[in-house]
């Protein structure tokens, strides 16, 4: 009998290749949602009861969830992030959780570039104007000589950090973990929070989602920020508070901001969507075709090797395998 595999990413659904060769050849059955979203945890309820694997994105993958996974087997991240995903839940039930480290990481942090580099030239501004009929022109900041600040040193902030060096920009990182190495490579600078939110022209955020982050950046944080600096998010939406956020770009705390990620997907509604000095991506971060058959890859092949019985590489929850 095979296995059933419910497949809820779109990026894994609608691209073609190795990923969804992989599981067919293991002998699975692939049963894939249809929504063009994340699912809420209600609509997984419906879905999960005859799944033995189930590969995940940002859907929600609540304690219910999991208690109605009656055959659930292992919950495959395709992705990084595990915030949504409840693991004490899983690992009580017995159920495998894995994640796809090292697969994402340069398709963020090129995207983070893009999105310094759409803030300081006003790219998409000069976009609709230059289509409207208009020639008109904003005077935009060079990224040369500028201070980046980026909180948190994972995988995506160490690619951001060699792509800005090679712009010349300053780089200053505020981490629990600094890495000695990255500071001869590239001079960066170990700094407090505070240090680094009131020296830096352009803060990035690369920092996990935990309980003690969400609102990481609110209006305290945004206030120390220099009234011509700027704020990247493409980590979690969760980590800043929209509406102090919205207050600092409509009253000009900051210069401009750009968020690939919200608290609530879509943003419908936001007032940060009317802002001229707002740019927003549609959680597009890792969606490049090589990051997406890297993840896929060894989404699926985590799943199989626990429907096999087998420890995939890549276990966030090992708890599972001493109980």
């Amino acid at each position: 009998m095979p296995f059933r595999v419910l497949v809820t990413p779109r990026s894994f659904r609608k691209q073609s290749g190795e990923h969804k060769r992989i599981l067919l050849e293991a002998d699975c059955e692939l049963v894939e949602a249809t929504q063009d979203r994340p699912l809420k945890a209600a609509e997984l309820l419906e879905l999960i009861p005859e799944a033995d694997a189930l590969i995940v994105g940002l859907d929600e993958v609540t304690e219910e969830v999991i208690a109605a996974g009656q055959r659930l087997k292992v919950i495959s991240k395709y992705g990084v992030g595990l915030d949504n995903i409840d693991i004490p839940a899983a690992t009580a039930a017995k159920i495998v959780v894995t994640n796809t480290p090292g697969t994402n990481h340069v398709a963020v942090a090129e995207l983070t570039m893009g999105l310094l580099l759409a803030l300081a030239r006003r790219i998409p501004q000069h976009n609709n104007s230059a289509k409207a009929g208009s020639w008109a022109r904003v005077t935009g900041v060079e990224l040369a000589g500028r201070a980046l600040g980026l909180l948190g040193l994972g995988q995506i902030s160490r690619e951001v950090i060699k792509r800005a060096a090679s712009f010349s920009m300053r780089l200053l990182v505020h981490t629990s973990h600094p890495a000695e190495e990255l500071v001869k490579a590239y001079e960066v600078a170990y700094v407090p929070l505070e240090h680094l939110l009131s020296n830096s022209d352009f803060v990035s955020l690369h920092c996990a989602l935990t309980p003690e982050r969400v609102g990481l950046i609110g209006e305290k944080e945004l206030r120390m920020m220099k009234p011509t600096s700027y704020l990247v998010n493409t980590a979690r939406g969760e980590l800043v508070d929209e509406e102090a956020l919205y207050r600092a770009l409509h009253e000009g705390w900051i210069a401009g901001a750009a968020s690939d990620v919200f608290a609530h997907e879509p943003p419908t509604g936001s007032p940060l969507l009317g802002l001229d000095n707002f740019i927003i991506t549609p959680h597009m971060g890792a969606n490049t075709y090589e990051a997406i058959q890297r993840m896929g890859v060894m989404a699926a092949q985590n799943a199989i090797l626990a429907l096999r019985g087998q420890r995939p590489l890549y276990v966030v929850n090992p708890e599972v395998y001493t109980r």
